[in-house]
């Protein structure tokens, strides 16, 4: 049932007291108080507009990348994935993809319209706008190398454009203007052949189902890579692999993911993280550094 808001006529779909656990990819998380998925950017706009200036907000795409504590999230969670979704090739070797859209379907897109650069996309699980938030990469790409301007929506629904210029942009880490969610991007991509950017997807799809446990609930990697090292290596040679916190587990594939065996917590996970960060300082002087991000509270 809509709520009585004071934000004019919505067109979206709100929920109350929504498991989290329902739209993460971990498959863990408790409820949020409010759970809202707009109709489009439009309706989006209205909404924000007629939210409190206080209302905690998580925005959420795949649920990748993403641990919800037990106790859920205490405010406003706007969902936008298969919402925010169009997805056009604006001009030549330009795709516009709003924040909804997953990355494998901006690949796939990309190589059918016989644009090359884009392949990497495809081993991200997660949207565009959670790629943008955090710079995501895969098979030695990254986002924003491709990234020509961005749309983004502020608290009020004001809507802005900017350049990539507006943006410090690191690894797994981008710094802009505050108070700023992006709602799509355009990526510069180069001419290519269809038939080899399709064979290249398949490829890199392969070769992430050869590398991760991509059959088990997990949020993607965990820790990011320390300069010069990499996380999974300095993990497997503290002899974590395979070690595990009630249901949760380091993936005995892939030493950077921890998997939800089929009845983790959240705080088993969020246990695990810190034993690993822990055991691999101890083992290598190194503290490893979280790519996921965790919100909400705990039981």
């Amino acid at each position: 049932m809509m709520p009585a808001l004071s934000m004019g006529e919505l067109r979206g779909e709100m929920r109350y007291d929504e498991p989290l656990s329902r739209h993460t990819s971990w498959r863990v998380g408790g409820p949020a108080r409010r759970f809202y998925q707009p109709a489009d950017s439009a309706d989006l706009v209205t909404f924000l507009a007629g939210l409190e200036p206080d209302e905690p907000l998580l925005w959420l795409g795949l649920g990748s990348n993403l641990l919800v504590r037990d106790a859920g999230f205490p405010g406003t969670v706007v969902a936008i994935q298969g919402r925010l979704n169009a997805l056009t090739l604006q001009a030549p070797g330009i795709i516009r993809a709003e924040a909804g859209v997953a990355c494998a379907k901006v690949a796939r897109f990309a190589a059918r319209a016989g644009l090359r650069g884009a392949e990497f996309l495809a081993g991200i699980p997660g949207t565009l706008g959670g790629a943008l938030a955090m710079n995501a990469g895969a098979f030695g790409g990254e986002v924003w190398q491709k990234v020509l301007k961005v749309e983004t929506v502020d608290r009020s629904g004001r809507f802005r454009e900017r350049t990539a210029r507006d943006y410090a942009v690191g690894y797994r880490q981008v710094t802009g203007p505050e108070g700023e969610w992006f709602i799509a991007g355009c990526l510069q991509l180069e001419a290519g052949d269809v038939e080899a950017a399709q064979v290249e997807i398949r490829r890199l799809l392969e070769r992430r189902a050869a590398t991760q446990p991509t059959s088990q609930p997990s949020c993607g990697s965990v820790f990011r890579n320390p300069p010069g090292n990499h996380a999974a290596r300095l993990i497997e040679a503290a002899g974590l692999k395979g070690y595990a916190i009630g249901g949760a587990r380091v993936s005995d594939k892939h030493a950077n993911f921890i998997v939800n065996t089929g009845n983790a917590s959240a705080s088993d996970i969020e246990a695990l993280i810190e034993y690993v960060q822990d055991e691999v300082q101890r083992t290598s002087g190194v503290r490893l550094i979280t790519e996921v991000h965790s919100v909400g509270e705990a039981l």
